[in-house]
């Protein structure tokens, strides 16, 4: 049996290099962590480029790994950890194809649901908006320029698998695209907390094709990008709470959408 590659091999140096978003995009693959995630990903085993796994993690998923074409290499707690950013690495590691479509599939069928991030910062808020965009049956996530990007550590984490179930669309200009996804027949609304509509409101408009937009975290949805959208909606409040954090607020607009459709 061959040693576990270390650290310091050629196969673990490239893989590691993917945990930097330049990186990622020039060799077009980033690294999925733990069971959830690689399980997602090798359903697809075709974008999948290869698994490294400690011996550890291997007796623990052996049902996982024992069926797969992927290539499957054993590394070192040491290595496994340099591929890992968490604090306690799960010693299961794929690397994967990234899974970007062009944002002209979009505006061609437009999906019944789908998502707009405009300058979305933190990765941990777009792994969660795609894990709540995936279990309220939407079909795409677009994030806009400046936007988190999907494919880092800490969102693919957060997505909890789901970014395999969606199409991801990353880096178009939303000025450009939404006005083409409205011609395309989708209905956009803007999460805004100074909204002149409300949720409730709008309940008639969420039976067709529907584009949510939500903005950053902390200045919201940009005054140019709510000026294109069909109406600006909040959600109301009894509490006395000032508002909802982004997460809260995007399961509130696509789980509500979910049930009128």
């Amino acid at each position: 049996m061959t040693e576990p590659l270390t650290e310091r091999s050629g196969r673990v140096a490239a893989a590691r290099r993917l945990t930097r978003r330049a990186e990622r995009d020039a060799a077009g693959l980033f690294l999925a962590e733990g069971r959830q995630a690689v399980a997602e990903a090798l359903a697809d085993p075709a974008r999948v480029r290869e698994v490294f796994v400690t011996d550890a993690a291997a007796a623990a998923h052996r049902d996982l790994l024992a069926a797969t074409p992927v290539p499957v290499r054993r590394v070192t707690e040491r290595a496994a950890a340099s591929l890992s950013e968490t604090v306690t690495p799960q010693g299961l590691v794929a690397v994967c194809a990234l899974r970007d479509v062009p944002a002209e599939r979009l505006t061609a069928d437009p999906p019944r649901l789908a998502v707009a991030l405009a300058e979305l910062a933190d990765p941990g808020n777009a792994g969660t908006v795609l894990r709540t965009a995936d279990a309220c049956g939407a079909g795409a996530v677009v994030f806009g320029a400046g936007s988190a990007d999907p494919y880092g550590g800490k969102a693919v984490r957060a997505s909890a698998g789901s970014l395999f179930h969606v199409d991801v669309v990353r880096g178009t200009a939303l000025a450009g695209l939404l006005p083409r996804l409205r011609d395309a027949g989708a209905t956009v609304l803007a999460a805004d907390g100074g909204g002149e509509t409300t949720l409730p409101e709008v309940t008639d408009r969420l039976t067709g094709r529907v584009v949510w937009l939500f903005g950053n975290e902390a200045r919201g949805v940009p005054a140019q990008l709510a000026a294109l959208a069909d109406a600006r909606v909040r959600i109301p409040m009894r509490g006395r709470a000032e508002s909802l954090n982004l997460a809260a607020a995007a399961a509130i607009c696509l789980y509500t959408t979910q049930l009128a459709q």
